[in-house]
């Protein structure tokens, strides 16, 4: 989707450095195993994943740092939530029946381990032929929205079933690159704006971390300071997690 291929290379620490494309350092499992090798960990195996990716990365200053993951209630989204400092959750859904089910959970999950939510996106929302301009809720109405009230969440927004957002995900042309002024852009775009105006203010070298980020950091970690090495350290995950660090 972002269009990176290949191995990353190590730096002078020995760290490996993120891919990057369009101003955004990128790292995936997927760089370091074949391309069609399959990722069948759980448990031990998973935690160390993510602690490579986290530590063992020369990720430099960010502004936040975008964790994709499987959908669900995994090995990952409780490892991490056990083991990182987050500030908080974003539920991604399709609007039809089986696929609220495991946004539900996965909103439960996060509340029991006392991660914020900060709410909804409803994906696939709608589609409009290109042609008629008819528009057609093929995986059904407002479902995330429902979901939403029941749970006493926020919708952060609804981004359509459109041929653009496809086309330029499979080129590795992100839409809010490669055609900014479109309406499906814009939706992403406000999502983003959302879900920034809900995050706590950064922490800044120097603060002290409220009682549940000193409870929750890294396992295995020198200290809760190292955190600093990763610049403003926040992490977005979907079903989306954003975690809690220091800037420079």
């Amino acid at each position: 989707m972002m269009n990176l291929k290949g191995n990353p290379e190590l730096s002078q620490n020995n760290l490996m450095r993120p891919l990057l494309n369009y101003g955004i350092a990128c790292m995936s499992m997927g760089f370091l195993i074949e391309e069609t090798a399959p990722v069948v960990w759980r448990g031990l195996m998973v935690m160390s994943a993510i602690e490579k990716l986290l530590r063992q990365v020369d990720w430099g200053p960010l502004d936040y740092l975008v964790v994709d993951t499987p959908p669900g209630t995994g090995d990952v989204q409780l490892s991490i939530s056990q083991n990182i400092p987050i500030s908080g959750a974003v539920i991604v859904s399709t609007p039809q029946d089986i696929a609220l089910v495991d946004a539900h959970k996965g909103a439960e999950m996060f509340r029991k381990v006392h991660v914020p939510v900060l709410g909804l996106i409803q994906n696939m929302s709608v589609f409009q032929c290109p042609k008629c301009k008819h528009r057609t809720h093929i995986f059904g109405a407002d479902g995330a929205r429902r979901l939403a009230q029941t749970l006493d969440l926020d919708i952060l927004g609804d981004i359509p079933l459109h041929l653009n957002i496809r086309e330029t995900s499979d080129t590795g042309q992100p839409i809010v690159f490669s055609q900014p002024e479109s309406d499906e852009a814009k939706a992403y775009l406000r999502i983003a704006a959302e879900v920034v105006r809900r995050l706590p203010p950064p922490l800044k070298k120097g603060d002290v971390p409220g009682p549940r980020d000193q409870t929750s950091k890294i396992r295995g970690s020198r200290s809760y300071a190292d955190e600093t090495k990763y610049g403003l350290l926040r992490i977005l995950i979907k079903p989306l997690i954003f975690t809690e660090g220091y800037s420079h």
